[in-house]
């Protein structure tokens, strides 16, 4: 009995207990649940493209699925070692939502609102920022480089409005780098060679039509095709960040540098001509190299589907010299013109290449042969000077007292006047050519904006030109009018004719003995050896230049029965004899007539239209004897010009050589700086 009881007791004891105990474990609190870690690991656990697709809600109000990360190109990206909320800054743990349904978004900073759009370059300028702040920023450094990308890409084509959504721009960086997987290798490396190769595929998934395009290209098949990766690719013509609208003048500027990169021969070539010359000085008006190629489907010339094969290239041609505007109609012989010829290939460009020759060989014996004069007389007569006088000029001695202070007349006010409009001419016409033959030196540009332009300058020039032709040819049908009047009288190697002689031979050889000191000054009658070049020298000269200059000025007129290989020659020959010109003129002419001793710093007989009987004497001392001889040298005694005249003659002569020696030392400039 005793034993029941106890037992009875006993079960009623445990059964208080565990009543209470579970009491006790029904009152208490149940244990948090552990927070969700937002490390790497976690988001991929869900963001891995292995589980079902993620959605969020887009734009237009229809879900969006989200792009998956995968792991293992996350691990080999640029941003592998960053943590996935560094970049999404605005997801945040949301635990109870996570304990309460499985389902529910965990990270969402408030269901209610958007997730922010990632900031790459927020990001990547604030680490810039940063750096700099902290003293730490190196120049030439991947960082830097990309906030210069970010400067470039804000002022991009891309980083425009959007047209069907403006609150989205035309492209943002992860549209092309994919920014869970983004690493550009190392150039010079097989992972970059194979990079580059994915550029117009990758540029292809926005620009679908070009990427057709280009996939026929010649560019195309040795990228897509024969894996080539010297070829070029979409970032080789409209760059990877700075990508601007192809209608734009600094892209088409621009874009024909990026040909010649690959193309250096060719786009050497095409500097030389005139569409070439016209977009270095800045102008983006003329052809460019897509103009006449094509751009995205450019094909090899031999293609019979090329914009530049022979049965294909007046079309070309005629895109854009259509008969519209300030451009006529261009002719059939547009098809042969050579935009790309040039004097170092005899066999593809045999014309090119002996007008070269030509012109070479006239500048080089020229050149040589005058400068060489120049410097042996300036030696001889300095040190002549130095030993028997030290004024300007050099005094004639015995001259009877009635002769004393007279001038003797030389060029009528009618010579003059010419003589300064040839001279003001042939300036205009340096200036407004310079800028065309030197395009790529700094002076040039600004040169051609104070002109107001290329079409302003070409008509300046043309102008000029019609004015230098036009004193050229009035001084021809001039002196055929004397020379007719007088023809029974005039003596074709007389000593008043400019006819070069047996006499001016045997001058040039005395006065070679005199600069080496072998013999005295030889005596000159009315016109000097050198004189008679200067006179005879614009005869070809004007020729050469004037028809040259008059082809190019109308093409379509010359192209219409005329091979195209002539503007390629008249363009070697125009510029070419140009230069002989300019640099003759204003090395060897001032030379002989301002610059020599005897006459430095200026020689006024073409300003004032006389000179002194002294120097009349010295310079032309046979001419001087036959008219004291003959009683004829009182027909030409004037008095000295006034003091005024000589002052207002003086004013002007600096002023032309002053203008001279500036355009001389332009074109030297340039010279040597462009290696023309």
């Amino acid at each position: 009995m005793r034993l029941k009881s106890s037992l009875l007791l006993g079960g009623l004891v445990w059964l208080l207990a565990t009543c209470l105990s579970l009491s006790a474990l029904a009152a208490s609190p149940v244990a948090e649940a552990a927070p969700v870690q937002l490390d790497n690991a976690t988001c991929l656990s869900c963001h891995n493209g292995k589980k079902d697709k993620l959605e969020v809600p887009g734009s237009d109000g229809e879900a969006r699925e989200l792009r998956a990360v995968m792991p293992d190109k996350f691990g080999q990206s640029v941003h592998a070692k960053m943590t996935c909320v560094a970049c999404h800054a605005d997801i945040k743990d949301n635990a109870e939502n996570a304990n309460a349904n499985a389902n529910a978004n965990a990270h969402a900073k408030d269901p209610a609102l958007k997730l922010a759009k990632v900031d790459c370059a927020g990001c990547h300028q604030q680490l810039w920022d940063d750096a700099q702040k902290a003293g730490t920023a190196q120049t030439g450094s991947r960082l830097e480089l990309v906030v210069k990308n970010i400067d470039a890409y804000k002022a991009s084509f891309h980083a425009r409005p959007n047209a069907d959504d403006p609150t989205l721009p035309n492209a943002s960086c992860d549209n092309c780098h994919d920014t869970h997987s983004f690493n550009v290798p190392a150039k010079k490396t097989p992972e970059y060679d194979q990079w580059r190769l994915g550029i117009a595929t990758n540029c292809g998934s926005c620009h679908e039509d070009q990427l057709d395009s280009y996939s026929g290209s010649v560019h195309g098949q040795e990228v897509l095709e024969k894996k080539n990766v010297k070829a070029a690719v979409c970032t080789d013509c409209h760059s990877s960040h700075a990508i601007t609208s192809s209608s734009t003048d600094p892209f088409k500027l621009a874009v024909t540098d990026q040909c010649g990169s690959c193309h250096e021969e060719s786009l050497k070539t095409y500097m030389g001509t005139y569409h070439g010359q016209i977009s270095t000085l800045g102008y983006a008006y003329t052809a460019k190299c897509y103009d006449c190629h094509g751009s995205h489907k450019i094909l090899r010339a031999d293609d019979p589907k090329s914009m530049v094969n022979a049965n294909n290239r007046l079309k070309t041609c005629q895109s854009c010299h259509s008969g519209k505007k300030d451009l006529a109609l261009a002719p059939d012989g547009f098809v042969t013109y050579q935009p790309h010829g040039h004097a170092s290939d005899f066999d593809k460009y045999p014309q090119i290449w002996v007008a070269w020759q030509i012109m070479l060989q006239l500048l080089v014996g020229t050149f040589g042969f005058f400068w060489l004069h120049t410097l042996l007389w300036f030696y001889r007569e300095f040190k002549e000077r130095k030993q028997t006088s030290h004024h300007r000029r050099i005094t004639a001695e015995a001259l009877p007292e009635n002769l004393k202070g007279k001038h003797v007349r030389r060029f009528s006010r009618t010579w003059r006047i010419a003589h300064i409009t040839f001279a003001l001419s042939l300036m205009v016409l340096t200036l407004t050519g310079m800028p065309l033959f030197y395009p790529d030196v700094a002076w040039a540009p600004a040169i051609m904006t104070a002109l107001g332009g290329p079409h302003t300058a070409g008509l300046i020039h043309r102008t000029a030109a019609v004015i230098f032709a036009g004193v050229f040819l009035w001084h021809l049908f001039y002196v055929g009018i004397r020379l007719a009047r007088d023809w029974k009288n005039f003596n074709i190697f007389g000593p008043n004719s400019l006819v070069p002689n047996l006499q001016d031979g045997k001058d040039m050889i005395a006065m070679f003995k005199w600069f080496f000191g072998m013999g005295p000054r030889p005596k000159f009658d009315r016109w000097t050896y050198w004189e008679k070049f200067d006179y005879w020298a614009p005869f070809w000269g004007v020729t050469i230049i004037g028809v040259s200059g008059l082809m190019m000025w109308l093409p379509n007129f010359f192209g219409a029965f005329l091979p195209g290989w002539v503007f390629n020659v008249a363009a070697i020959f125009h510029a070419e004899e140009a230069f002989l010109a300019v640099v003759f003129l204003f090395t060897v002419h001032f030379f002989n007539n301002h610059f020599r001793p005897d006459k430095f710093p200026l020689g006024e007989v073409m300003f004032i239209g006389t000179f002194s009987i002294e120097e009349f004497k010295h310079d032309h001392a046979v001419e001087y004897e036959r008219l004291v001889a003959t009683g004829e040298l009182e027909k030409y005694l004037v008095d000295a010009p006034s003091p005024a005249k000589m002052a207002f003659s003086r004013a002007l002569g600096f002023a032309l050589i002053t203008i001279g020696l500036t355009l001389l030392t332009l074109v030297a400039i340039g010279f040597f700086s462009s290696g023309h």
